[in-house]
């Protein structure tokens, strides 16, 4: 019998081309199936072999397209534009790891021609919590939107869980906290809020050859604006982030990547009663991501992030930390 299944192929074994592999083969086997996985760095594809003999070791990136319905980019951002060209050039679907790229001249040609076939892995298009966030926000908790608040912070950078992928993490080439991590929050306030435009920023660079330590920012979602500060060595937490939503009748916030909570008469935070951990949090969100991948390799509409909307979340990225 015929596998139906879609194909997706990765080209990239770091965290999160394995991150992505291994929900693929625990959350939706029925949906997917993986053709193969490449990387250039023999021990990277070593450990996935040790760890997933089951997954096929391709012998480069064409084979990965050649192999699959939709390819999965998950290499450093430098190199995302080129695996996608060549894949859409071979008629397959790009599911792309942001930030789209870095250069953003390339990027907006890029997607100028890409048309439809192509999304990018923000993960807060999948989320439970921010559906609470989507829920309280229809149902009128909010009221009449008024700011958005964007604060994060690290103990150091890379944080901790990252430490292998420091060679390009913390190089202000391709790495960073803006880049890596507020990227997320500034797609949230686009899918929620409106378009982002109208930067006033500042980067610091303290350390000479390393990624950003500090940036401050003032822009608009639409007509509403959004104060962004982000910092390295200011919590003793390996990663702190909220993202807040107020109004003229009370305000909504997103603690640490999965945490809704939504602000009382009182004062007082309530958590969303189905609230949970990241950790707990993260497997339901990516299998609804990969949901939206098989319906992208089909061609069908899908709620994952589009090349538009990575687009403007890396214009403003870009523009933050040249500032």
């Amino acid at each position: 019998m015929p596998d139906s299944r879609i194909s997706i192929g990765i080209i990239g074994a770091g965290i999160m081309g394995e991150r992505l592999l291994r929900a693929m083969l625990a959350e939706t086997p029925e949906l997917i199936r993986v053709s193969g996985i490449w990387d250039p760095s023999p021990a990277a594809l070593e450990r996935i072999a040790a760890a997933l003999p089951e997954v096929p070791r391709l012998a480069d990136a064409a084979a990965i397209v050649a192999a699959s319905d939709c390819v999965y980019i998950a290499s450093p951002p430098a190199s995302h534009l080129g695996h996608a060209r060549a894949a859409l050039a071979a008629g397959k679907a790009v599911f792309c790891e942001k930030p789209l790229a870095v250069d953003v001249a390339d990027s907006r040609a890029f997607v100028a021609e890409a048309g439809a076939r192509g999304a990018v892995n923000f993960p807060f298009a999948s989320s439970p919590a921010v559906a609470s966030l989507r829920k309280w926000i229809a149902e009128g908790e909010v009221g009449a939107v008024s700011r958005v608040g964007i604060e994060v912070a690290f103990a150091t950078w890379p944080r901790s869980w990252q430490a292998d992928a420091a060679s390009w993490l913390d190089r202000p080439a391709q790495g960073g906290f803006t880049r890596e991590v507020v990227s997320h929050f500034l797609f949230l306030s686009r899918r929620l809020v409106g378009p982002l435009h109208g930067l006033d920023a500042s980067a610091d660079f303290p350390e000479p050859g390393k990624s950003e330590r500090r940036i401050g920012a003032r822009l608009f979602a639409g007509d509403i604006p959004v104060e962004l500060t982000g910092s390295v060595g200011t919590t003793a937490k390996d990663d702190h982030n909220i993202w807040t939503l107020e109004g003229d009748k009370g305000a909504v916030r997103l603690c640490d990547w999965s945490i809704a909570e939504r602000r009382l008469s009182d004062g007082t935070w309530q958590r969303a009663p189905d609230a949970m951990p990241n950790e707990q949090a993260r497997p339901l969100a990516l299998k609804r991501q990969l949901e939206g991948v098989a319906r992208l390799a089909r061609g069908e509409p899908n709620h994952l992030a589009t090349l538009a909307e990575a687009l403007n979340v890396q214009e403003v990225v870009e523009a933050i930390l040249t500032r």
